[in-house]
């Protein structure tokens, strides 16, 4: 595709003048001709360099495209012409005051002040406010009733919002607000000393750690000129599909308690915690914090842990089976499954769903696959992808994942793995330099990029989850539904509250 976006590869190194540096209206003609023919957003944000606001983009097709420009004051809003753009723009203008005109649904995203420290958009100030004081939106009629739920909710779970437009028990509409518990990580990242980095890039979202620690680790190696091994690499795949592992089958025996199949729910909850104990034998942790550092990794993987994790392996993978074959050849739970809480693949299209959710509506985009990394480029990553977009479709694709997963990882652990672990975390970044990682997360695509100024002090650092895509698409599971279809399709997803919130 012919624009003036430069095309980059994944964890790519480079001097931000090598950025092109368009001015607004090029910036947004050339990003909407990218997406129109099929691209999508990995990266959409603004930072403020010498006082001036400035928005950096990465697109994505079978290539990454990166540009920027200076960000004007007002602009017509993108997103009345791609659906895609509307939560970066909203996010831009909660933080920067940036008015995206006439854009069609214009709400926070987060309660924080912005970096210029005026009022955003809304017309609020958060040092002052109380956070949600906003109207919702709502559907008029005598017969329309809301509930509210939320966002203290039964049971240990993080904070959300979530308000139903009902004709009876018919959801027409779900608003979901977040942003409840609001951290301020990318801003914490900018005051923290270097080796505090890790550990608070690992505090993102608890259940995808190796995953975000991954993803810093490579775009600091890149700024920074550091090789890995090979070992090393084998060990953070085999640390990120552990990781997949456990959340997919955790989620399956989550939906299985939400149709009231309990033996399923009793294995998975069993089993998840043995797959937790394997990440938690290679490195002390069941969630893998402490594995992943700039360099490599900080644990090894002897003939003696390999032996010890490939016997755990084969002694759960025919009970994985098992299990999997039982909750899918239950009459009672495909009933609630199948046709439950659809997206169609349109519409997933529209709203960049990614991940297994975006799979299950048909989209077969895989990072692993398409910017792979790591030990990715040496396996052979399979095009799942199913067509129906319910509920049926999104267990489908956790179980189908678990079963490759376990593959990959065997085969990973039949030779010897060597590496040289890492015990410094000191490093040193080049000034006015950029890079952006992606990686697939077990949610899907997930996305750090770090900016340096003049100095090599990190001038922005953006985290972008797989579930500031995938959130409205539970939204839209919900349309024309039962309001009891809620809980199932909301375990179908299993979003991130804290990923989100950031």
């Amino acid at each position: 595709m012919d624009t003036d976006f430069l095309e980059i590869s994944n964890g790519q190194a480079l001097s931000r003048e090598q950025i092109p540096h368009l001015t607004f209206d090029d910036f947004q003609k050339n990003a909407m001709k990218i997406v129109w023919g099929g691209g999508k957003i990995v990266q959409y944000f603004g930072y403020a360099d010498n006082s001036i606001v400035k928005l950096m983009a990465v697109l994505r097709t079978d290539k990454l495209l990166v540009a920027g420009c200076d960000a004007p004051n007002e602009y017509p809003s993108l997103s009345n012409k791609c659906e895609l753009f509307q939560l970066f723009e909203r996010e831009i203008a909660e933080q920067f005051g940036i008015v995206p005109k006439y854009h069609p649904w214009l709400k926070m995203v987060r309660y924080h002040p912005n970096s210029q420290g005026k009022k955003d958009v809304f017309g609020n100030d958060y040092t002052k406010d109380i956070p949600g004081n906003y109207p919702y939106y709502s559907v008029e009629g005598n017969e329309i009733h809301e509930v509210a739920v939320g966002p203290v909710h039964a049971g240990v779970i993080e904070p959300g919002h979530f308000r139903f437009n009902c004709i009876g028990e018919r959801v027409l509409h779900l608003e979901i607000q977040l942003g409840y518990q609001h951290r301020g990580i990318e801003d914490l990242i900018l005051k923290a000393a270097p080796k505090r980095l890790p550990i608070i890039i690992e505090g993102i979202a608890g259940d995808t750690t190796v995953a975000n620690g991954v993803s810093f680790a490579q775009a600091v190696e890149a700024l920074a000129s550091i090789q890995t091994d090979q070992g090393s690499h084998i060990i953070r795949t085999i640390g990120l599909e552990l990781e997949r592992i456990a959340n997919h089958v955790g989620d399956l025996g989550a939906l299985s308690g939400d149709v009231a199949f309990l033996p399923p729910a009793n294995y998975c909850g069993r089993m998840r915690g043995d797959f937790l104990n394997m990440s938690l034998l290679i490195c002390g942790n069941r969630l893998g914090k402490g594995l992943v550092r700039p360099g490599g990794v900080r644990f090894s993987i002897d003939d003696e842990i390999s032996r010890e994790l490939m016997r755990r392996i084969n002694e759960i993978e025919p009970q994985v089976e098992h299990v999997i074959d039982l909750l899918f050849s239950t009459p009672s739970v495909r009933a609630r499954f199948e046709d439950c809480g659809k997206v169609s693949t349109s519409d997933a299209d529209h709203l960049g769903l990614v991940g297994p959710a975006g799979r299950a509506c048909g989209l077969p985009y895989d990072a692993r696959r398409t910017f792979a990394t790591e030990y990715y480029p040496s396996i052979d990553i399979p095009e799942n992808a199913k067509t129906t977009g319910d509920v049926f479709a999104r267990a489908k694709m956790r179980a189908e994942e678990i079963l490759q997963s376990i593959s990959i990882i065997k085969s990973l652990l039949k030779d010897t793995i060597e590496t040289n672990c890492v015990d410094s975390e000191v490093f040193n970044l080049p000034s006015s330099s950029f890079v952006v990682t992606v990686n697939e997360a077990w949610r899907g695509e997930l996305s750090h990029c770090i900016i340096t100024d003049t100095e090599g002090k990190i001038l922005r650092y953006k985290i972008k989850d797989p579930s500031f895509h995938n959130w409205n698409g539970l939204a839209m599971s919900l349309r024309n539904t039962g309001i009891s279809d809620f809980p199932l399709n909301n375990k179908s997803y299993n979003l991130s509250y804290c990923g989100y919130d950031l």
